[in-house]
């Protein structure tokens, strides 16, 4: 048995001074325990649950131009990712869900780390993302046009093993030519999509950055909009009737913008990203007038996006206008329920033991995510 013993535990349900007794990777306890074959002197100190990152790509590193992936094996690519695996987990990270990697590549990489070959996050992944032929990503996606074709391009990720489906409903940033906000997948086709994912019970992402991309995604049923930059009013007031989750990724922009054109970032991207960050003020202000639901992501692995920097993704949705503590939601029980996981984001028990330890309160000072004392996964110290 693992205690970590005399800290104020602070999840979504409020705080508590409480022992926090672990074995078997699961919380047993949440009170006072007994004395344990190891310790973790917590006094002073707050137990938090583990953070979930709705979006992540784990075979990119964060390079400035991260079109060049296309030039490395697939060898490497798994390589990256386990390297990213390691870097997310010592920053306080315990799931992922990878939005978009060649072939099963993310999904393997979810399998090794529950067969303990790698250490890191949970991972839920999609597999290959659905676009348009030439549509935004198709460097590593799975090209499809008309309903049809979507439908067998979400079997063949089914069949790998996904566990949600990932599609562009619109154009983006990072690919040369994409209008950002323009639809690209039609309503007809995110229909086939959704149908095919639900015939299996498997949820659904859609990449949507422009107002129509977004309303066709949500008419369609998706489970997500990632993204969302130009949402309006009305998309907003859409998302919160349908119950549409939001992943505003804010963290992806924000590193195009902060380094530029002169860190090697492809003009067009910052250009892109600028017009992107300028639109995220209103989103925000619509998705929390409207009560949107929000889980936290960060499109980790894009440019100057590093994975062991995820946790800065909650203090910058607090500079747009989030609590706190409701960021604290947004990466722990409301992630959680986006990825289908229902026995993490709490310190209760039952839950599994995915665990960080911080020196201050996180509904207070959101800033204290980024430097855990200790991190816990699945019952193992990890730092």
């Amino acid at each position: 048995m693992l205690v970590l013993r005399g800290a104020d535990v602070v999840d979504a349900n409020g705080i508590r001074e409480a022992d926090v007794a672990v074995e078997d990777g699961t919380i047993v306890s949440v009170g006072d325990a007994p004395d344990a074959d190891e310790e973790i002197d917590a006094s002073g100190k707050f137990v938090a649950p583990g953070l979930i990152d709705a979006h992540v790509h784990l075979m990119m590193d964060g390079r400035p131009d991260v079109t060049s992936i296309v030039d490395d094996n697939e060898t490497m690519l798994a390589y990256r990712a386990a390297a990213n695996l390691r870097s997310a987990l010592e920053a306080g990270v315990t799931a992922v869900r990878d939005l978009g990697a060649p072939r099963s590549l993310a999904i393997d990489a979810g399998e090794a780390v529950d067969e303990g070959v790698l250490d890191g996050p949970q991972v839920v992944a999609c597999g290959e993302n659905v676009v348009m032929t030439g549509g935004h990503g198709h460097w590593f996606g799975r090209e499809a046009d008309g309903s049809a074709e979507v439908r067998k391009a979400v079997r063949e990720q089914l069949k790998r093993g996904a566990d949600v489906i990932k599609c562009m409903a619109t154009g983006g940033v990072l690919t040369e030519g994409a209008i950002t906000g323009a639809p690209e997948l039609d309503e007809d086709e995110l229909t086939a999509l959704v149908e095919a994912a639900s015939a299996k019970y498997v949820p659904t992402a859609a990449h949507a950055h422009g107002t129509e991309g977004i309303k066709n995604a949500v008419r369609a049923g998706i489970s997500s909009i990632e993204h969302g930059t130009f949402m309006d009013r009305d998309a907003a007031e859409l998302m919160a009737e349908k119950g549409t989750y939001w992943v505003p990724t804010v963290k992806a922009s924000h590193g195009i913008l902060t380094e530029g054109v002169e860190a090697g970032i492809p003009e067009y991207a910052v250009e892109k990203g600028e017009e992107a960050a300028n639109a995220m003020t209103d989103a925000f202000e619509y998705a929390l007038d409207a009560d949107v639901k929000i889980a936290m992501g960060t499109d980790a692995g894009t440019p100057f996006n590093f994975h062991g920097e995820i946790p800065e993704e909650l203090e910058l949705m607090v500079e747009y206008g989030l609590t706190p503590e409701h960021a604290m939601e947004a990466a722990t029980v409301n992630a959680a329920d986006l990825l289908g996981l229902s026995d993490v984001g709490l310190v209760e028990e039952g839950c599994r033991a995915d665990l960080v330890v911080l020196d201050a309160d996180p509904r207070e000072d959101v800033t204290t995510w980024q430097s855990p004392t200790r991190v816990v996964s699945r019952g193992t110290i990890v730092r």
